[in-house]
């Protein structure tokens, strides 16, 4: 089990639920204003008081922190701004009180940024998944800070991707209350991207892939992603390698739906004609067999199930190469021989990949060099120079080129639903 980096105190305060049995240490479960205590036992020198501008910075966040999910961020402001004006008139102890209150404060606005909320996404790989800062982090962090007005911002910022779609929101007169269920689930997920760094970004809703390198869109391009019906997951995973000349393993469901039927009606023949193989089972060792072995009316009818391949080639489902990252669920980001599908605005058509529209490029800016495999042979593998993370997520809401919201159709229904995004779009 994954060790959750938050405390059982401050996850109440915060309105979230801890499993029982997560596995969290003492100093996790000190409540922020203890961890806040700890923190001034011995400390001279104030951190917040020594900076006006960082105190504007910190309640400028938490006025606008609804935005952020941080329900409590206004009220919160109010009282540290109460407790400062009785330190301005001289009251006895009020100095010290302001300075507790602004770090308690502080502990769980950064505690509310990094809890992923009910997002759906997958981890893939678990080195992906986002880390909520313990109360003894967020204060030391902010203590060796040069800059804590800087930094207050730049926790606030969480990664350019979502600070964009914060400003466009908060710039809306019409979330000046509480967010939309599309925009509320769109700065969910968008706030477990990266800040920084390389890393490839599909976005669902919109049928978009971005290549971001330090917090910027570089290049991008569209894609294909699952019909309604076989939906394209939420995953963030860490890609390793191109494969060049790949086979497409037909799922077993499309095996029977379409393949069966059509070797009924037109024989072995055409099974040949468009380059499938069928093989003796799904391990290793799984051998090519003969498919007028293969009782395939029993196989349309889902009582015998066929494993099926096609073979690399100009006809391939999969193209001229594959992006795999490993995953449970057997999604990887590929190639394909069926451009008529990028001319339409919306591109749910595939079975839960992703295919490219320029699977090249992709490859290009991964491997850092033109993607030519130096063999023709199947399956031929080429290790990236380093990993790199893709986050396949849902943002029916982001951020526009002129800093106004912009709304993709909410395609699977995961955020209210094509009404609420068509009232936004004629507002």
């Amino acid at each position: 089990m994954k060790r959750l980096l938050i405390g059982a105190a401050a996850a109440a305060t915060l309105g979230l639920a801890m499993p029982a049995t997560a596995a969290v240490s003492a100093a996790d479960q000190m409540a922020p204003a203890s961890a806040v205590a700890r923190f001034y036992e011995g400390r001279a020198q104030p951190l917040w008081l020594r900076s006006p501008e960082a105190v504007r910075a910190l309640l400028d966040s938490l006025r606008q922190a609804p935005v952020d999910g941080y329900s409590d961020g206004p009220e919160l402001a109010g009282r540290i701004e109460r407790v400062l004006a009785d330190a301005e008139r001289g009251v006895p102890g009020a100095e010290r009180e302001a300075e507790k209150l602004m770090s308690n404060g502080f502990v769980l606005y950064a505690q509310a940024l990094r809890w992923p909320g009910r997002n759906g996404m997958i981890y893939a790989d678990p080195a992906l998944s986002p880390k909520v800062p313990t109360p003894a982090q967020v204060l030391e962090a902010a203590a060796a800070a040069p800059d804590l007005a800087a930094h207050v911002r730049t926790t606030a910022a969480i990664n350019p991707f979502y600070a964009a779609l914060k400003t466009a929101a908060e710039g809306d007169m019409r979330f000046l209350g509480q967010p939309s269920q599309a925009l509320r689930s769109s700065l969910d997920r968008a706030k477990v991207l990266p800040a920084s760094g390389r890393f490839v970004l599909v976005d669902i809703a919109s049928q978009q892939l971005m290549m971001m390198d330090g917090g910027r869109v570089v290049d991008q391009m569209k894609v294909v992603v699952g019909k309604p019906t076989m939906k394209t997951p939420l995953m963030a995973g860490t890609l390793r390698q191109v494969t060049f000349n790949p086979y497409w393993n037909v799922p077993v469901d499309l095996a029977a739906k379409n393949i069966a039927p059509n070797v009924v009606r037109n024989g072995v023949s055409w099974f040949k004609s468009r380059g499938y193989e069928a093989l003796s089972g799904w391990d290793a060792g799984a051998q090519v067999v003969d498919p007028a072995t293969i009782d395939w009316k029993a196989v349309a009818a889902g009582t015998v199930e066929a494993r099926v391949r096609q073979k690399p080639g100009s006809g391939n489902m999969m193209g001229a190469m594959k992006f795999e990252f490993p995953n449970d669920m057997g999604i990887y980001l590929h190639d394909t021989p069926q451009r008529e599908y990028f001319a339409e605005a919306e591109r749910a058509y595939s079975s839960g990949c992703v295919r490219l529209e320029d699977a090249a490029r992709l490859g290009q800016w991964l491997l850092g060099r033109e993607p030519k495999p130096s063999s023709d042979r199947p399956e031929y593998q080429v290790a990236l120079p380093q990993g790199v993370p893709v986050y396949l997520t849902y943002l029916t809401v982001r951020a526009g080129s002129d800093g106004s919201l912009a709304y993709a159709p909410d395609i699977y229904g995961l955020d209210g639903g094509r009404d609420e995004t068509k009232v936004a779009l004629a507002n």
